[in-house]
């Protein structure tokens, strides 16, 4: 059973989950997480990012933050951000008691994860990244991505696809129907163990490459990836029709 989102249960903390890799565990305050907070939003068409709208009366990013500060496996959350922005979280700090950091943010999403790895704890066992504007992510799918991210070395939060997926040449005519029972959407949050990470920007930096998430930096080592299935509430609020079904959503779940 999946334990409540941050923004629909009544209690204060949520129930420690038992993850274990072989003999060991996801042990408590033993995550680090990075909090992607600084893109532009341009789809969005808002005088600010949109990862700082509100959604009912609340800053979308931090639906997100206070989701992790209620975990017990979590230990820190790195907020990789304009300083503009900073005081955002800066206000949350006498509500949760979990050590917030701040860094700046990259050119591309693959420099803002670097900038935020370099500043995570050195004992931390996995680091968990996350889209700050996907608010409705669930506990219960967070610490099953962490138990799969554990047991694996890298794994991704994702949902199977829905829809009849075609590939198409570039004068859009179709070549070929994909079968949808191997393909999936990728969400966030990612994990992944720190020190693979570090070994996958090693070799992402060394030649050049371009990644469009996390995990793909990891794949680049030829290491295998596991996609924990989560919940297409899960949405990345990136256009005004997404703001609309998240207010939705958190309406049903209020």
């Amino acid at each position: 059973m999946r334990s409540c989102p941050s923004w629909g249960c009544k209690f204060d903390r949520i129930p420690v989950a038992k993850l274990y890799r072989g003999s060991g565990i996801v042990k408590e305050r033993s995550v680090s997480v990075i909090l992607l907070a600084g893109g532009k939003g341009k789809r969005m068409g808002a005088s600010m990012p949109k990862q700082y709208l509100p959604l009912l009366g609340q800053p979308i990013a931090l639906y997100s933050l206070y989701t992790f500060s209620r975990l017990i496996e979590v230990k820190e959350i790195i907020v990789v951000c304009d300083p503009s922005y900073q005081d955002i979280f800066e206000d949350t700090k006498e509500k949760i008691d979990i050590q917030l950091k701040f860094t700046l943010p990259g050119k591309e999403r693959q420099d803002s994860v670097y900038s935020g790895l370099q500043a995570i704890d050195l004992n931390s066992e996995l680091v968990c990244i996350h889209d700050s504007a996907r608010p409705l992510i669930l506990a219960g799918d967070i610490q099953q991505v962490l138990k799969d991210g554990r047991l694996n070395g890298a794994a991704v939060l994702g949902v199977p696809v829905k829809a009849t997926i075609k590939e198409a040449n570039n004068d859009r005519f179709v070549q070929k129907t994909l079968d949808r029972k191997t393909l999936w959407e990728m969400q966030t949050p990612q994990v992944i163990e720190p020190e693979l990470l570090r070994k996958g920007f090693e070799l992402v930096n060394r030649e050049g490459l371009e990644v469009t998430d996390d995990v793909s930096i990891v794949e680049h080592l030829r290491h295998p990836v596991f996609i924990t299935e989560g919940s297409y509430t899960n949405i990345k609020v990136t256009t005004p029709d997404d703001l609309l079904l998240a207010e939705r959503i958190l309406n049903l779940n209020s």
